[in-house]
């Protein structure tokens, strides 16, 4: 991409850190003391246990290079405000999605750089080797991800109904404008997409079901209640494709490595539309049996 396209990429991933942190308070972050476990383990598993998922499925699957490296993009980018409003629509515990990407937000500005580099130096051959300023990208990532989001809160702080009224529009705003870098991606990478779909395709999927699959059963088993598990497996298997594309061209300029998250970015809503609809499924199957109990 151009420095314009890479500018117009930036500024995009910066409008959606904005209108996230519109949507946030303060008691976001402090929901921590009201059920540390499942914020505990949901950080866990979107930090520690995601990027491990994210090198097994880079490591088993055939593929080129630049698809693990992608998809190692991907696995280092938990969460993001698509998780929230699927987390919501699949009857999730919505307070406990939106603390997740809240705090996950802000630990990901550390554990980024070193995810990535980590892939790099795995998966590229010598000659190839690219390697992240951890320093400056941590400032890059701070500038384009924490001041947006802490932008917004302020904003929602000071301003409340205005931030209220613009949450719908830059949404949508958001959405309209990731669907323009997609596009703009593919048409730019067609030569690589088509041939390398395939590939991309499975692994990003493999890697969003099993992620998803993981958060979910592995909160069951810690007795965490069905919504907050609900929402501890989306949050941990939605990544923030955005965020992975935003990274791979405008931090390691490298279209080619954007090609996972982009193909990952259209199979997202397929396995999001699942989860809502085995969520609802069994939040009625609840709801029935309670009443069945009762009567």
């Amino acid at each position: 991409m151009d420095q314009v396209s890479t500018l117009i990429l930036a500024l995009s991933l910066i409008i959606i850190m904005l209108g996230m942190g519109l949507s946030l308070v303060a008691d976001d972050f402090k929901r921590i003391l009201i059920y540390p476990k499942s914020i505990i383990f949901g950080l866990i598993s979107q930090i520690v246990l995601l990027p491990i998922i994210g090198f097994a499925v880079a490591s088993i699957f055939p593929m080129k290079t630049e698809i693990a490296i992608g998809i190692m993009i991907l696995a280092a980018c938990p969460g993001g405000p698509t998780s929230n409003l699927i987390a919501h629509m699949a009857k999730g515990d919505t307070a406990l999605s939106v603390t997740l990407t809240a705090l996950s937000s802000f630990i990901i500005l550390l554990t980024i750089p070193f995810i990535i580099n980590f892939a790099l130096n795995h998966f590229l051959a010598e000659g190839q080797l690219i390697k992240l300023n951890v320093v400056q990208t941590i400032i890059q990532i701070f500038m384009i991800i924490i001041v947006p989001v802490s932008l917004g809160m302020l904003i929602r702080r000071f301003k409340k109904d205005f931030a209220i009224r613009m949450e719908k529009p830059v949404r949508k705003a958001s959405g309209i404008v990731v669907a323009l870098v997609i596009i703009g991606i593919v048409i730019k990478e067609k030569d690589n997409i088509l041939p390398n779909f395939q590939q991309a395709g499975i692994a990003s999927l493999v890697l969003n079901v099993s992620s998803m699959m993981v958060g979910y059963y592995s909160s069951k088993l810690l007795g965490i209640a069905e919504k907050r598990a609900i929402s501890i497996a989306i949050e941990t298997g939605i990544q923030n494709g955005t965020l992975a594309i935003s990274i791979a061209v405008v931090l390691l300029h490298n279209t080619t490595f954007a090609i996972a998250p982009a193909v990952y970015s259209l199979l997202m809503f397929f396995t999001g539309g699942l989860a809502v609809y085995m969520g609802v499924k069994k939040d009625k199957a609840t709801v029935q049996a309670q009443l069945d109990t009762f009567f």
